[in-house]
């Protein structure tokens, strides 16, 4: 696992400008953005995008990526940030693209083409897997809902319990953050997984309840591994916080017009939420923005000090100089 880096990065301007191959551009942001001084883990997800699709009168579903990173939760040294990507598909191609040169933990949900990586003999030994104990929750969230199964409520409360410790130890150091883990969280961790083993036996091999047991059984290790470095969250919430923009944006724009379109939607959604996750006016930043680059009083080789991060801190330090 690689150590924090901070600070931001000359090579990370390329979020502020696009190639002259669009999606070779969009398959290389992320990381030229995050992976130069993101945490220890990259959290990842996606959600449908449909795109116009000429001559058949109707659209097709593309996709939205979101690669984030957020270090506020145990005072790190990295500044918060989501990276967009469009892509043509959901599939493992586009995952294994865009994560082409990344060493680290993954943090995502359940999805088969998440979970193809770790078998994947150009990624062997390069990521590392973690999954998310919100997405493990909500499956017996359904079953209780519809079955009103005893079991599923406990299953839910005894996860209560492990958040109730995450609430707790927020805000505070690494090392303060895993030892809490180990001490409170993890025996309620193996206490869980002994339940569910014990239950597992004794239902129907078609109940939901199976299916909801199973799910967190086979990634039991992927959801733990939290428990071992107070640097990473037990769930994804950081990235599904930031795929909620585009969401709610879809229900207003219904589409994207062209592939091009998509690719400029996502560019321009990884600096204005990106702005928003480091406490900045997205519109007052752009507006600034683009005019230091159109004016040229930022230069081509000064486009990293734009990124959200730095032209806060640029701002901040003009405000003391004044005062």
């Amino acid at each position: 696992m690689p150590e924090n880096a901070s600070g931001g990065s000359s090579s990370s301007s390329s979020l502020l400008i696009r190639s002259k191959n669009p999606r070779r551009c969009q398959a290389e942001n992320p990381l030229k953005l995050l992976s130069e001084f993101a945490g220890p883990a990259l959290f990842c997800d996606e959600t449908p995008m449909p795109v116009l699709d000429p001559g058949r009168g109707r659209t097709r579903i593309c996709q939205f990526w979101a690669h984030a990173t957020d270090d506020r939760a145990w005072k790190g040294p990295a500044p918060p940030a989501v990276a967009y990507v469009f892509a043509g598909g959901r599939g493992k191609k586009e995952i294994v693209a865009q994560l082409a040169g990344f060493e680290g933990v993954l943090q995502v949900d359940g999805y088969a083409a998440y979970a193809s990586l770790a078998g994947d003999a150009m990624m062997s030994g390069q990521i590392q897997l973690a999954y998310c104990l919100v997405h493990a929750r909500r499956n017996f969230v359904r079953v209780h809902k519809t079955t009103n199964s005893p079991f599923a409520a406990e299953v839910i409360e005894r996860i209560a319990a492990v958040y109730a410790i995450e609430e707790r130890i927020r805000g505070l150091d690494a090392g303060e953050r895993r030892a809490t883990r180990q001490a409170e969280t993890k025996p309620l961790m193996e206490a869980l997984r002994a339940r569910l083993i014990a239950v597992k036996d004794g239902i129907s091999r078609r109940s939901t309840l199976i299916k909801a047991i199973d799910y967190m059984l086979e990634r039991w290790q992927g959801l733990t591994t939290f428990l071992d470095d107070g640097r990473l969250e037990p769930d994804t919430n950081t990235v599904e916080r930031s795929i909620r923009p585009i969401a709610i944006g879809k229900k207003n724009s219904l589409f994207s017009g062209d592939e091009g379109g998509g690719e400029t939607w996502a560019i321009l959604a990884s600096l204005l939420n990106t702005a928003k996750l480091n406490g900045l006016d997205p519109e007052a930043y752009l507006v600034d923005v683009l005019d230091r680059m159109v004016s040229g009083a930022t230069k081509t080789n000064q486009l990293h000090e734009l990124l959200a991060w730095n032209w806060k801190a640029a701002r901040e330090a003009e405000k003391r100089a004044v005062a």
